[in-house]
């Protein structure tokens, strides 16, 4: 069954996300970035961040693995299309962030091997003050079960 409007809007449960040194500094080691704004504290205390801050991609492992959405894809149609990263402010070693996702759009286009769906995905990431820090956006191909 293909997707239609009334997906839009919903969202998963909320989670909360802790950035630890850890974890980021494995990140910026697997994506092969050894920039020391994400690693050297004396370094970055003395930039315009005035401390550590996270790779501009790293909210894509920002998930506690146990998020759900309340919709039924089929993984064998997806594909992951694209990726952007709002930011709003950086994200920074310590931040407890509550992240939520929802999906924000849904539209068809006609591809040679016939109609395809793109779903798109925000995941918001909000400091404790409740202040939009990022939003992780992905864009999903969803192919339709007639091709």
């Amino acid at each position: 069954m293909d997707l239609d409007q009334s997906v839009i809007g919903l969202t998963s449960n909320e989670y909360v996300f802790e950035v630890e040194r850890r974890h980021v500094g494995q990140f910026a080691a697997a994506i092969g970035d050894d920039h020391p704004l994400y690693t050297d504290e004396e370094y970055a205390n003395q930039s315009a961040y005035a401390g550590l801050i996270v790779p501009p991609t790293f909210p894509i492992a920002m998930n506690d693995g146990k998020t759900e959405m309340p919709l039924d894809l089929d993984q064998r149609r997806m594909l992951h299309g694209e990726q952007e990263f709002l930011y709003y402010k950086p994200i920074r070693i310590g931040d407890r962030l509550r992240c939520q996702i929802k999906v924000s759009d849904l539209y068809d286009k006609e591809g040679k091997s016939g109609k395809m769906q793109f779903l798109k995905l925000d995941t918001e990431m909000k400091d404790e003050t409740g202040e939009l820090v990022c939003i992780s956006r992905m864009n999903i191909v969803y192919r339709s079960l007639a091709n």
